[in-house]
């Protein structure tokens, strides 16, 4: 039986009560993840405590900056192996959540994650009534940002990719709805990125709300949660063609 009391530890610290089951829909994800990264490069953590505290509890701490009860319609950008979206998702079962990858390998991955651990609606009878739907779509961001179905339907845009915050920025406020919000986890040290990403939120119509910054619980690991707000609708040449917000960052 796995030792889960780093993982109440870090819960109570940011204010998350799980059921059983949910502590089950973890442990059944870290399984998953562990197996699979034999054979495809998930994640360079595979340590069972480590996990729980780099990528579970990280992935939940968005709970401290934003109202996670609320009937939200989230998407996870860049979600690789599906951080935060997943541990997101089963905190939070009542959420929409879509997890978008540029890589088919990894989302096949996350499609066998969601049908395991019965994440969607009616896929048990456990999953309840007030459960939100959970989708996967692969493709870019620089082209999944121009179509209808996406673009400007969220509440809220998430994403843990390591990029440039000026180069996020522009990935990822088409996705959010006017008054909407995206939120980047980035490491402690982010004060020079958000200083260069100023003329990005300038150009994308939107503001930085605030920069929250906070340790890991259990760890020495500093998160910075930057929150910005879409304010109005963007120019429709934005995000611009494949490869270019990375190689000419707005900012």
């Amino acid at each position: 039986m796995a030792d889960l009391s780093k993982f109440e530890r870090g819960l109570e610290a940011i204010g998350i009560s799980l059921t059983e089951r949910q502590k089950d829909q973890f442990l059944q994800y870290y399984e998953l993840l562990v197996e699979k990264n034999k054979v495809m490069n998930l994640t360079a953590i595979t340590d069972f405590d480590e996990v729980i505290e780099k990528h579970f509890i990280d992935s939940l701490m968005v709970a401290k900056v934003m109202d996670m009860y609320q009937n939200l319609k989230i998407i996870d950008l860049g979600t690789g192996a599906g951080f935060p979206g997943i541990p997101i998702k089963i905190a939070f079962p009542h959420i929409h959540m879509v997890l978008a990858d540029s890589l088919n390998k990894r989302i096949k991955f996350l499609d066998e994650v969601i049908d395991a651990l019965g994440l969607n609606p009616d896929a048990n009878h456990a999953s309840g009534s007030d459960c939100g739907k959970i989708e996967t779509v692969h493709g870019r961001a620089e082209d999944l940002g121009h179509k209808q179905i996406f673009r400007e339907q969220f509440d809220l845009c998430v994403s843990r990719a390591v990029a440039n915050l000026s180069t996020l920025c522009e990935y990822c406020v088409p996705f959010v709805k006017v008054g909407g919000y995206f939120i980047s986890y980035k490491s402690g040290n982010v004060d020079n990125e958000l200083e260069q990403a100023k003329r990005a939120m300038h150009i994308l119509n939107s503001d930085l709300v605030k920069c929250e910054k906070m340790h890991i619980p259990g760890t020495d690991m500093e998160r910075s949660f930057v929150i910005v707000k879409k304010n109005a609708p963007i120019p429709k040449k934005y995000p611009r063609k494949a490869g270019t917000p990375g190689k000419e960052p707005l900012g």
